[in-house]
């Protein structure tokens, strides 16, 4: 039997588990608890397993797995040197997002936009470091804020379907807000980027990546579970060291 990687993503509120076999995402689950997760999860004995959690410590996650595993946190080894100047604040999924990145480019300078709860940029150069970038409200944190922040606007939904830049109403003028805010400020990052190191290549991922890739067309790669594909690459650089 060819060796599998699983690599288990624990976050705030999901666990996003994918199966791997020489870089090639076989099957994806995602779980909403640990117990859940745990029966699942039965690799076999030639199979490897990473941990990355922003809720469990390895000790914890010890006490429920039996089975061998890396567990990613700072001081894993990593292919990319990490030049951003608070490291130990850096979260990991950051890291692993253009690490995934750089499976699917495997030369030049990368740019990963995670549109998750915040929408995160994160910037590899073209010598492998990772050098930083930027953070701002999501779709769903912005919708939250005006409604929650302000006494009469509502709280609005903005799904998959297009949505006029000219809004009609007030609920439609804070879709348009919402919705044409985060593209253009998604372009406008990416031509800075390219203004300034040259060709850089785009990856989307996270949650909310599909809602906006008809309307972002700048030679850019959506990939949902690119995470994934970062923590599968982390454990097979520290399985094959």
């Amino acid at each position: 039997m060819k060796q599998r990687h699983w690599v288990v993503d624990i976050g705030n509120t999901r666990i996003k588990i994918g199966i791997f076999e020489k870089g090639t995402l076989l099957a994806f689950r995602s779980f909403s608890d640990l117990e859940e997760c745990r029966h699942y999860l039965v690799p076999q004995e030639d199979d490897r397993v990473l941990f990355t959690s922003v809720k469990f410590s390895l000790d914890a996650l010890k006490e429920v797995f039996s089975f061998p595993f890396l567990y990613f946190d700072h001081q894993t080894p990593l292919e990319i040197t990490n030049a951003y100047k608070t490291p130990q604040t850096l979260g990991l999924d950051r890291l692993a997002g253009v690490i995934g990145g750089r499976s699917f480019k495997k030369d030049g300078a990368v740019l990963v936009i995670d549109m998750g709860t915040c929408i995160t940029y994160d910037f590899l150069d073209i010598k492998n470091n990772y050098m930083g970038g930027a953070i701002s409200p999501g779709l769903k944190m912005r919708a939250r804020s005006m409604h929650e922040f302000t006494a009469r606007l509502p709280l609005v939904n903005v799904g998959k379907s297009e949505i006029s830049y000219l809004g009609t109403s007030t609920e439609t003028c804070m879709e348009s807000g919402i919705y044409h805010g985060i593209a253009e400020e998604i372009k406008g990052f990416i031509q800075k980027y390219r203004q300034d190191f040259g060709h850089v290549e785009v990856f989307i991922c996270g949650g909310d990546a599909e809602i906006f890739e008809s309307l972002i067309k700048d030679h850019i790669f959506v990939i949902p579970n690119l995470v994934l594909y970062g923590l599968d690459r982390i454990l097979k650089h520290n399985v094959e060291k």
